[in-house]
C-alpha cells in the first residue's frame, strides 16, 4: 500500500512538472534567454478564457482586459489576442520594453479571413474610455493586428481610438502600430474643442517628454471624426523640443470629415505611401482642415501618398506645409478632387518669435494633381485655388509639378490657378519660383499674386486660355502631349509601398510623348531629389518640364 501510494504521488508530481513544461514550452522564445531576461507569451481569449489562469498556454489563456491591464511586462514579452475575440473596455497594459526587445502585442487563431481586417481580435470603449488602446508613459513596445473602435452615445472631444501618450517621462523609444484597424470613433468634430481622431499621439510636461522612433503603418482608420493621425507636441519654438524618427507609413484613410495625418512638432518626419480617400462631408461651417500637413515641423518628407475627395469647409486641400515649419518637402504624391484645391502653404504673419519662426524653405516638387479645386460651396466665397499661398512665405520653391484642371461644373466656381494672401494683413510671400510646371487647363483660369514679393514664374507650360500668364515673354504655350489624357480617375488600386507610382495604369496615362515640347526643355534645378514621379532617375544634364519624363 505504501509502495502504491509513493508511486501515485510520483505521477501527480511528474505530471504537473510535463504540464509546467507544456505550458512554458508553448511560449515563443519563453525558454530563450535574451540579456538575461526571460520572456513570456501570454494568451487572451474572451469566449473561452478564464482570468484564474496563468496565460501562459492557449488552454490556459485569460479572458478579461481587467488581468492583462493589471500585469507589468517586461521586455520580450508577448500579448496575444485570440482572434474573433471580443472585449468591451480598454487595453491599458504596463511595463516597458527596450528597442532590442519590445514588449509585443498580436492576435493568435486567425484563419485566413478574405479581408485583412477582417476576424481580428476586437476591443471596444463603448465611448466610456478616452481610447480603446492606450499606451500611457511606456516605450519598447510593437502593437499589431487589433481592431479598435470607440463609439459613445454623444461626440465627445479627445475621444481617440488609439493613444499613445507620454507626460514628464524622458525620451520614448521604440513605439510602432502596425495593422490596426480603427473606425467609428465620434469624437467632436469641433476643432476648438479638442477634436477627436483615430489615432492619438502626445509628449508633453515640464519635464521635456518626446519620442525618439514612433512608428504608425499598414493602419486602416475608418469613419472616425474629427481626424485620422494627430500629434501633439511642444509646439512653440521658446520650448522646442522635437520628436525625432517618426514615421507615418502605408496607412489607409477613408470617411475622414477633417484632417488626415498631421506631425506636430517634429524634426525630420516622413510621411509616405498613406492614401485618403471618400471624405465625408461633415465639419460644420467655420472648420478648417486638409489631407497630410505638418505643422511645428522642420524637414518633414511627404511622399508618395494620394489625397482625394476632401471636403472641409475651410481649405480643403489635399496637402499644405503649414505655419512654423522649416524645409518640408511634399513630393511624388498625387492629388485629386479636393475641393480646396491641390495645396497650401501658409504661416500666420501676425505670430512670431518665440514662437512662431514662420514658413522657410518649402520645396513642392514631381506631383500630379487633377480636378483639385471643386469647391461649389458659396459659404466661403467659392474660394480654392489650386495653390494657394498665404502669409508671409519664404524661399518657396514649385518645381516640375503637372496640375490640371477639367472644365469648372458652374461659372461661379473660383478658377483661380494660383492665390496668394496676407493672412489677414500678417504680411505676404517672398521669394516665390515656380518653375518647369504643367498648367493643363480645359477652363479659363487666372493667377492672383496679390502683394507677394519677389515671386518668378519661369518656363513652365501653359495649355488652355488664361487671363494672365506670369512668366511673360519665357512662358511656353502648348499642348503637352500626355499620352492620354484621362480626367476622370475612377476606382484605384492598392498603393505599392515598394514601386510607388511606376506601375500604376491611371498615372502612366500621363507620361509625355515622344514629341511632347516638354522634353528636354526644363531648366536643371540643384537637388532636385534625383528622380521624377514614376521613380525614374533623372538626367543630370537635362530634364522634362511637368512631373514625369
Amino acid at each position: 500500500m505504501k509502495r502504491n501510494l509513493c508511486s501515485f504521488i510520483l505521477a501527480v508530481i511528474l505530471s504537473g512538472c510535463a504540464t509546467y513544461r507544456a505550458d512554458v514550452e508553448s511560449v515563443s522564445g519563453a525558454s530563450e534567454k535574451t540579456k538575461g531576461i526571460s520572456s513570456r507569451t501570454y494568451y487572451v481569449d474572451s469566449q473561452k478564457g478564464d482570468d484564474s489562469n496563468n496565460g501562459l498556454s492557449k488552454r490556459r489563456a485569460w479572458k478579461s482586459l481587467d488581468v492583462v491591464n493589471s500585469k507589468t511586462y517586461s521586455a520580450g514579452d508577448t500579448i496575444l489576442f485570440k482572434a474573433g475575440s471580443v472585449w468591451k473596455g480598454q487595453l491599458k497594459p504596463q511595463g516597458s520594453g527596450t528597442t532590442e526587445n519590445p514588449i509585443r502585442i498580436d492576435q493568435y487563431g486567425n484563419k485566413k479571413s478574405s479581408g485583412r481586417y477582417e476576424g481580428l481580435p476586437r476591443i471596444d470603449a463603448e465611448g466610456k474610455f478616452k481610447a480603446a488602446l492606450m499606451l500611457y508613459n511606456v516605450q519598447g513596445w510593437e502593437v499589431r493586428s487589433l481592431e479598435l473602435t470607440n463609439t459613445g452615445p454623444e461626440d465627445e472631444p479627445r475621444r481617440s481610438g488609439a493613444s499613445v501618450e507620454i507626460f514628464d517621462f524622458g525620451t520614448a523609444k521604440h513605439i510602432i502600430l502596425d495593422g490596426l484597424f480603427v473606425h467609428n470613433v465620434n469624437g467632436s468634430l469641433n476643432k476648438g474643442k479638442g477634436g477627436g481622431q483615430g489615432i492619438y499621439l502626445s509628449n508633453g510636461g515640464s519635464t521635456k517628454s518626446r519620442f525618439d522612433g514612433i512608428i504608425v503603418e499598414n493602419c486602416l482608420i475608418k469613419q472616425c471624426q474629427r481626424n485620422g493621425i494627430i500629434q501633439e507636441a511642444y509646439w512653440e519654438r521658446d520650448q522646442w523640443y522635437p520628436n525625432l524618427n517618426v514615421v507615418f507609413r502605408g496607412n489607409l484613410l477613408e470617411e475622414i470629415p477633417g484632417d488626415g495625418i498631421v506631425p506636430i512638432g517634429c524634426d525630420g518626419a516622413i510621411v509616405e505611401y498613406n492614401r485618403m480617400r471618400n471624405c465625408t462631408r461633415l465639419l460644420p461651417e467655420g472648420q478648417w482642415a486638409a489631407g497630410i500637413w505638418p505643422w511645428s515641423c522642420d524637414n518633414t518628407i511627404i511622399q508618395f501618398n494620394e489625397v482625394s475627395d476632401h471636403k472641409a469647409w475651410g481649405d480643403g486641400q489635399g496637402f499644405d506645409s503649414d505655419w512654423n515649419c522649416q524645409n518640408t518637402i511634399i513630393q511624388y504624391n498625387f492629388s485629386h478632387d479636393n475641393e480646396g484645391g491641390f495645396c497650401l502653404i501658409c504661416t500666420d504673419g501676425k505670430k512670431k518669435m518665440p514662437e512662431n519662426i514662420g514658413n522657410i524653405g518649402t520645396i513642392v516638387r514631381y506631383n500630379l494633381s487633377i480636378n483639385d479645386g471643386i469647391r461649389n460651396d458659396p459659404r466661403w466665397g467659392y474660394h480654392s485655388p489650386t495653390f494657394h499661398i498665404n502669409g508671409p512665405c519664404k524661399d518657396t520653391q514649385i518645381y516640375n509639378n503637372t496640375f490640371i484642371i477639367p472644365k469648372k461644373a458652374n461659372d461661379k466656381m473660383d478658377r483661380t490657378i494660383v492665390s496668394m494672401g496676407d493672412w489677414e494683413g500678417g504680411g505676404w510671400s517672398e521669394n516665390t519660383v515656380f518653375q518647369n510646371n504643367i498648367f493643363y487647363v480645359e477652363d479659363t483660369a487666372d493667377n492672383e499674386l496679390g502683394g507677394s514679393i519677389g515671386t518668378v514664374f519661369l518656363n513652365n507650360l501653359y495649355y488652355g486660355t488664361f487671363d494672365s500668364l506670369p512668366d511673360g515673354k519665357k512662358a511656353i504655350t502648348a499642348d503637352p502631349k500626355f499620352k492620354e489624357l484621362m480626367l476622370s480617375v475612377g476606382e484605384r488600386g492598392a498603393l505599392s509601398t515598394d514601386k510607388g507610382f511606376s506601375k500604376d495604369p491611371y498615372i502612366l496615362n500621363f507620361r509625355l510623348q515622344k514629341d511632347s515640347p516638354c522634353i528636354g526643355k526644363g531648366i536643371m534645378i540643384p537637388d532636385n531629389g534625383g528622380q521624377d514621379l514614376l521613380g525614374r532617375p533623372l538626367d543630370k544634364d537635362s530634364c522634362c518640364i511637368g512631373a514625369m519624363e
